[in-house]
């Protein structure tokens, strides 16, 4: 991974939405695919957890703690708020709350990898989320929208077991077990992650095509403004309790760049195509922010740190 990817990255989003579009009766057919596709990137994740990581989590757990909290308690909130001010559907409404309520992605760990963040705390607070959103996801979800649509939160929660649990726990076994040839196996793991996440945008767009060329624009302001208040108030929440500046940005990236991906296969799974589509526009977007933040972040940190040391 190098800085051009912080470029390639996002086009690549951008001409797959453009494909899509085009080719979309096509691509459609390929609907299956969404849920292996979101397998094997946990499975991914699951292989890059190491016993440090553990360690890491134990021996200073505040960020993580306040980062995980955030994006639990504050995604969910934003989103329900900004369905209500913009006066999304409901089946809109679900999609935006089903986004807000998942944990973070692998797209995070990958941002953060480019703003060269703290990684570390990056997969931290990814596991521990995702470990976490097996029981929360359901329960915010079935809090939120329970009298809006109808909720099957046993059948949800048996899915969260099965596209998250499973396949994180798996890889982390066979990660154990790989030894030394695990870090041959994570250089490969950033590439493989974004063709994953490219195939999911690509025929998640295809299916919701009509949609998304016909209710598009208030759905997008949403789903911007979803992403962007996470990354904001995460930031200043993270400097409030003192973390550095690299702490900081970690928890912004993770806080706002939600697993989109378990979201739109949620929405397939028990609401409709419909209230994937947010997930849709948030698995494009959130990647051209993120790639914007990454870059500006890894660039200019220096020089913010050396100007705060200035201030202070």
């Amino acid at each position: 991974m190098n800085d051009r990817n912080l470029i390639l990255f996002p086009i690549l989003a951008l001409l797959t939405t453009g494909l899509s579009l085009w080719a979309r009766e096509l691509i459609a057919t390929a609907q299956g695919a969404i849920i292996p596709c979101l397998s094997i990137i946990m499975f991914m994740m699951g292989l890059t957890l190491k016993k440090s990581d553990i360690i890491r989590l134990l021996v200073e757990p505040r960020p993580v703690i306040v980062g995980v909290a955030l994006q639990f308690l504050l995604m969910p909130l934003i989103a329900l708020e900004l369905s209500s001010l913009l006066r999304l559907s409901p089946q809109l409404t679900a999609g935006m709350i089903l986004v807000g309520s998942c944990a973070g992605g692998t797209a995070s760990n990958v941002m953060c990898y480019l703003a060269r963040g703290d990684v570390a705390l990056s997969v931290c607070m990814t596991i521990t989320s995702t470990t976490l959103g097996v029981l929360i996801t359901p329960a915010l979800i079935g809090f939120y929208l329970s009298d809006t649509v109808e909720v099957d939160r046993i059948s949800m929660l048996i899915s969260m077991i099965q596209l998250v649990m499973f396949p994180v726990v798996a890889g982390s076994l066979i990660g154990t077990l790989a030894g030394e040839k695990q870090k041959i196996i994570e250089k490969h793991l950033a590439p493989l992650s974004m063709v994953l996440i490219l195939i999911i945008i690509s025929i998640v767009v295809a299916i919701n095509a009509g949609m998304l060329l016909q209710v598009g624009l208030l759905t997008v302001i949403a789903v911007i403004l979803h992403n962007i208040l996470g990354i904001g108030i995460g930031f200043a929440v993270s400097r409030l309790f003192g973390f550095n500046l690299r702490q900081s940005q970690t928890i912004a990236i993770e806080v706002g760049m939600q697993n989109s991906g378990l979201g739109v296969a949620l929405a397939i799974q028990h609401f409709s195509a419909s209230a994937a589509l947010p997930g849709a526009m948030f698995s494009i977007w959130h990647n051209l922010s993120g790639s914007f933040f990454a870059s500006r972040w890894a660039r200019k940190r220096d020089t913010i740190e050396e100007a705060i040391k200035d201030a202070l």
